[in-house]
């Protein structure tokens, strides 16, 4: 068995040099455990893969991580066992990303302090100077789990790579973890690869030298291979590290802001509040046997789905509306819905036509509801800043 935990796909733009789906049904065929996604300060890649994997059906587990380079003097890779960790990993490239012009990235030391979920995989170099000043920086901050990633490119300088590594294992007892650090799934790539390279470096193939890749060694290689490359406690140790990274993307939801909900209150609570409000609005003369069934129902499915969120999102922009004499008017599918009607995200009388729920929510379909809605266009802007100002412009976006 393998586990490659140090891979870019093309999303490394003008490096990587296959797609992530080509990446996943690669090293499924090949018979690796498990395949780290990790485009530089990115998780662009990680997305396609886990489609592929999914729709395929394929027998291998997916980890998401990025690579990163720190001035010129740090490269490393940063793994997700859990969740948490994937929290933090987004920050470090959103806070990278914000600090630099588009298409680049700038590291603060502070980024690499606050790790605290990571799973840390240094790619030191063959200066032992600089090795040594982050070996003692790495040892000096506990909360970093730090594993050396160890490649074998047989380019002429593995026996200068290999020394290193077990130097720092030696020295700073750094467990040390085999990795090939893969940039196309096929040696067929390789021509690719070399034109990428070029055109980042704004110059000809025929004229990158020995900057170009030298072999097709950073492509995914065969287990057997693998084997006579790395020691086996190398492999070992990344399987290890594979086998500890439990964080799946099936995992993600949306998470709503708590502002929402008043204090005390549940999602369930306040939505059904607010419903019944809406009912003394709407039947002023009170509900029917047969409305109060199909209430009820459409409750019950946005309990289960856990919709609460969604719907009180919309229910407080379309009050601000109200409240300012803003005209709105819900469309769509939504007119399906008397839990709408009661909450005034719509206007059509469920008593005036035939409404069909499962035209708007269903379990099969397992995704948020579609609610449009529209406001007139003279004063939309109202709307725009209202929700800026609620939830902050760092949390608010047009799209």
């Amino acid at each position: 068995m393998y586990s490659e935990l140090f891979c870019q796909s093309h999303y490394s733009f003008l490096t990587g040099a296959s797609s992530p789906a080509q990446l996943v049904t690669t090293a499924s065929f090949l018979g690796y455990e498990a395949l780290a996604i990790t485009d530089e300060c990115s998780v662009a890649g990680v997305v396609r893969a886990y489609a592929e994997i999914t729709q395929q059906k394929l027998p291998i587990k997916l980890i998401v991580g990025s690579y990163f380079r720190f001035d010129d003097a740090l490269s490393f890779v940063l793994l997700c066992p859990n969740n948490a960790a994937y929290t933090e990993l987004c920050r470090i490239i959103t806070n990278a990303r914000r600090r630099s012009q588009k298409g680049e990235y700038q590291l603060a030391e502070w980024d690499l302090r606050t790790i605290r979920h990571c799973i840390f995989i240094w790619l030191p170099n063959t200066q032992e100077e600089k090795n040594n000043y982050w070996a003692t920086w790495l040892t000096s901050q506990p909360n970093i789990k730090t594993y050396v990633g160890a490649q074998r490119l047989l380019d002429g300088y593995d026996h200068h790579r290999f020394a290193t590594y077990t130097q720092l294992q030696e020295k700073f007892e750094f467990p040390v973890v085999a990795c090939t650090g893969v940039l196309m799934h096929h040696v067929d790539n390789l021509p690719l690869q070399h034109v990428l390279h070029a055109t980042q470096a704004h110059t000809q193939v025929s004229k990158l030298g020995r900057a170009a890749l030298s072999n097709a060694e950073r492509s995914l290689r065969t287990v057997s291979k693998l084997k006579k490359l790395f020691p086996e406690k190398w492999i070992s140790n990344a399987i290890d590290v594979a086998r500890g990274c439990v964080f799946s993307l099936a995992e993600l939801r949306y998470q709503y802001p708590s502002e929402l909900i008043p204090e005390g209150a549940s999602p369930t609570t306040y939505l059904r509040e607010r419903v019944e409000a809406g009912i003394k609005v709407r039947f002023p003369d009170g509900l029917t046997d047969a409305l109060r069934v199909l209430i009820e129902k459409e409750l019950s499915l946005i309990r289960e789905q856990e919709y609460e969120y969604f719907f009180l999102t919309i229910y407080d922009i379309v009050q601000f509306a109200k409240a300012r004499k803003i005209l709105y008017q819900g469309r769509g599918s939504a007119a399906n819905s008397i839990v709408c009607y009661c909450l005034e995200i719509t206007a059509v009388d469920p008593r005036q036509i035939n409404v069909l729920f499962e035209r708007f929510i269903s379990k099969e379909r397992n995704e948020p509801p579609d609610i449009d809605v529209d406001f007139e266009h003279q004063r939309r802007e109202e709307i725009i800043q209202y929700i800026y100002e609620k939830y902050g412009r760092e949390r608010t976006a047009i799209a």
